[in-house]
């Protein structure tokens, strides 16, 4: 009996060492490492693919397009996961999320409640919620349906009424060089699909896209910092099924797909959580259109960023997050940024 108790003591002190040893790997390194999380969310029958990375409070995070991804926000808005339990979402049909058999199924409707049934499966209880272009209309469009859900609610370089876009579109093209005017208008009218090799006909000619995305839209997506790898080809890796039915066949410069239901300046005032607007000031959503949901939602802060385009966060990186920040967290950075430019308010 003795002999036994003796080895389980030597057992012990050679065991617990070792058991000690193995939870100190484990553990993070440091409070600076931040691990993230990927999976899917079967939303209403379609996989929806998320990415969690951060910690505090979650800000679910949608995109636009219709018909990117989340990608395009990394680097950019890694800041925020300091402060923030950020939650990217890849809309259906979209980047790494499940693509429909029917495209009449992508709608703006079926993506609000495809976010509230993600909402609800990864236990993310209220949610401050950011989205931007595209993505800023669908946000909008979930806070209008179930904004008992929300805490806060970050419209990005957006619009809330497709007329008014168009009209935005319409005046954009007014203001182009006559030569890039006729040379858009010349590939609208011949029709922009359908055109080229078979593996070419379901999307825009590549001259279309130099001179819609190359040159007519690249003004008003950077201005202090354009991307120098920028590829208006590129822009052409997006889900067309979806791009198709949501914006429409008729070009860059005419939303005629179902995004027309996009109708909500007059329901704005119904909008009670506390809302931050935020544009460039040479966005492509012009910032008229940030005015008109400013005044729409009582109590809402504007924030217009200088010299920026429609990709606010890349041009001012270190502004946007800030704003971000200071609107979700009202003590945070009290005192700091005092070099920062600041925006507009």
């Amino acid at each position: 009996m003795k002999t036994c108790r003796l080895l389980l003591v030597l057992l012990l002190v050679l065991v617990c060492p070792l058991v000690a040893v193995q939870e100190q790997k484990a553990a993070p390194a440091s409070a600076s490492v931040y691990a993230q999380q990927e999976g899917f969310v079967d939303a209403n029958g379609v996989m929806l693919y998320y990415l969690i990375l951060g910690r505090g409070e979650p800000l679910v995070v949608m995109h636009g397009g219709p018909g990117a991804s989340h990608e395009y926000f990394l680097p950019y808005l890694l800041p925020l996961a300091r402060h923030n339990r950020v939650v990217f979402i890849d809309e259906r049909g979209s980047g790494r999320s499940q693509k429909t058999a029917d495209p009449a199924g992508y709608t703006i409707e079926n993506m609000v409640e495809d976010l509230e049934a993600a909402r609800i499966a990864l236990n993310l209880g209220k949610i401050n919620l950011l989205g931007h272009s595209y993505g800023g209309a669908l946000v909008q469009a979930y806070a209008l349906k179930y904004q008992q859900n929300l805490q806060h609610l970050i419209l990005g370089s957006t619009w809330s009424s497709t007329a008014a876009m168009n009209q935005v579109f319409a005046h954009m093209k007014e203001k182009m060089a006559p030569e890039l005017r006729e040379r858009i208008d010349r590939l609208e009218a011949a029709g922009l699909f359908g055109h080229g090799k078979d593996y070419e006909k379901n999307r825009y000619p590549a001259e279309y896209m130099i001179a819609a995305w190359g040159e007519g839209y690249f003004p008003y997506v950077y201005q202090a910092r354009p991307d120098p790898n920028y590829d208006p080809l590129a822009q052409g890796n997006t889900a067309w099924d979806l791009y198709r039915e949501m914006w429409g066949e008729h070009g860059e410069f005419v939303i005629d797909g179902n995004l027309k239901s996009v109708e909500y300046t007059d329901r704005l005032p119904g909008i009670k959580v506390p809302t931050l607007v935020l544009v460039g000031d040479h966005d492509e959503c012009n910032p008229s259109l940030a005015q008109v949901m400013h005044e729409k939602i009582a109590g809402s802060k504007l924030v217009i960023f200088p010299k920026a385009g429609h990709m606010t966060f890349v041009d001012q990186p270190e502004l946007f997050v800030k704003a971000v920040d200071e609107f979700l967290h009202e003590n945070l950075g009290k005192g700091a940024g005092a070099g920062h430019a600041a925006a507009k308010q």
